[in-house]
């Protein structure tokens, strides 16, 4: 079966899509000794792929892990200013796995990395609504805020739903809360809450769907069991 050669690139470990495009675009690519080109499609089974002059690495095994994202990392593969990426976290595997989603460089908590396309394409597709919940430590009238909270709100323009919000964590000055939300939009905990007169002072995310943090320390990893890749998928 013939599938564009970005994507087999991609799949292989080569790089991100937009990256393989860029090798192709660069004449590093050859399929069967002539150089490819964009758009090309390409049989793994029976085309010869080079990259690099080398030939195209089998494609490795389906690999998923649980990050316990620290607070200061990018959540990327590479950084032009230099910044400690989740893959500097997570050096030690070999395979290259693609962040799935995203949390913001001062966000800390659960992230998955995957090679896995499907599983990738079924948590960050926004059809799917797979709830995420985030501790808030913050500042300011948190009973009032949580009202707030439970009422659409429109964020940049775009109206997001309810959350659930709880009050964890009573302060003198606030206080920590749990926010359980199902989309996913960028800074949208923490512009919600600044909406709802809150200053966020530390966030993370302690749960997506059914996965949580439970056993793994802060800047540690885990590899998801198949049965946990499986429920994900369903």
């Amino acid at each position: 079966m013939k599938e564009r050669l970005s994507k087999v690139l991609a799949a292989h470990g080569v790089a991100s899509r937009r990256g393989a495009e860029t090798l192709i675009e660069s004449g590093r690519v050859k399929v069967n000794g002539q150089t490819a080109v964009i758009g090309q499609k390409v049989d793994i089974e029976s085309d010869a792929i080079e990259v690099s002059g080398r030939p195209l690495r089998p494609c490795p095994e389906p690999m998923t892990i649980l990050l316990h994202k620290p607070r200061g990392v990018v959540t990327t593969l590479s950084d032009e200013k230099g910044r400690r990426t989740v893959r500097d976290v997570v050096s030690e595997i070999d395979t290259r796995l693609v962040p799935v989603g995203r949390l913001d460089i001062n966000t800390e908590g659960l992230l998955l990395m995957s090679n896995d396309g499907a599983l990738v394409h079924r948590i960050t597709h926004p059809s799917h609504e797979i709830e995420k919940e985030y501790h808030v430590w913050v500042t300011g009238p948190v009973d009032a805020a949580k009202l707030i909270l439970a009422e659409p709100m429109t964020i940049e323009g775009h109206t997001v739903k309810p959350v659930r919000a709880a009050l964890v964590e009573r302060r003198e000055d606030g206080g920590v809360l749990a926010l359980v939300i199902h989309e996913g939009r960028h800074h949208q905990v923490r512009l919600m809450c600044e909406q709802a007169g809150l200053t966020v002072k530390r966030l993370a995310r302690v749960r997506l769907g059914f996965l949580t943090l439970q056993g793994v320390p802060y800047g540690k990893w885990r590899k998801l069991t198949p049965l946990e890749v499986k429920k994900l998928k369903q």
